[in-house]
């Protein structure tokens, strides 16, 4: 039997997610004000996440741009997550949006990297898992998405720390950390690829034991998998749970 100890800590800089609906209630920030022309926007775009065709959907995303004669450019993603570059690139073009298109993935090593520069974040839900777009209330087809972002207003979001790891949405140790690290190495991705894998880790799966240490507190179990979700749905397609680590301060 392993042994895993987990150290849970919410983060206090939340970052500024562009994923309200218009029409929804919220207090946005200072760059809801912005016209769209004064805005300056970066779409990170991850090219290997997800299923869907993305030279079709970011064609449509640049055309639309153009058209509303936005301030913008296109940057592939990188695997390593670091993107010093970009930091330096958005405080001396004041770049006011970044744009992720991608999954959940994408989102948590983007925000990860760039939450301390202050910029909005959008999501366009591209990935294999689209857990915190779920949650935001973002649509699912792109265009849609692309919309949310123009018109509609910022929120903050919590982020938390799991044994001294970032994350935004969700973070898993054990039996589902080990689904989505085999996932992640396949060349397919989509249902079929996550199923596979659910099955084989199933038939091989043993309990873990965890020690959880939280503020002046902490305890031994035994089990499977530990989730920890900031939202009221998991992004995982096997797993649904009623509450998260949720924090409803306004």
């Amino acid at each position: 039997m392993d042994k895993e100890a987990v150290d849970i800590m919410e983060k206090e800089v939340t970052p500024v997610l562009a994923g309200q609906q218009p029409g929804k209630k919220n207090s946005g920030t200072h760059k809801d004000d912005l016209k769209l022309q004064e805005r300056k926007f970066v779409f990170l775009v991850n090219p290997v996440s997800g299923t869907a065709r993305k030279e079709v959907i970011l064609q449509d995303i640049e055309t639309k741009s153009r058209a509303l004669q936005l301030q913008y450019e296109v940057i592939p993603t990188n695997a390593s997550g670091n993107y010093d570059f970009l930091k330096d690139k958005i405080a001396e073009q004041h770049v006011t949006d970044v744009v992720m298109i991608g999954g959940d993935g994408t989102v948590n090593q983007v925000v990860n990297a760039l939450y301390s520069t202050k910029v909005r974040f959008g999501i366009i839900p591209l990935g294999s898992g689209n857990g915190l777009a779920l949650a935001a209330g973002i649509p699912k087809k792109p265009q849609q998405a692309f919309e949310v972002i123009l018109n509609g207003k910022s929120k903050k979001t919590d982020a938390f720390f799991i044994n001294k790891q970032f994350s935004c949405m969700l973070s898993g140790l054990g039996f589902d950390a080990k689904v989505a690290h085999d996932f992640s190495t396949k060349a397919s991705r989509g249902l079929l690829t996550y199923t596979q894998q659910s099955l084989i880790n199933f038939f091989k799966a043993q309990p873990y034991q965890f020690e959880v240490l939280l503020d002046n507190f902490s305890f031994y179990t035994d089990a499977f998998f530990i989730l920890m979700i900031n939202s009221s749905k998991n992004s995982s397609l096997f797993f649904q749970a009623e509450d998260g680590i949720r924090d409803n301060r306004s």
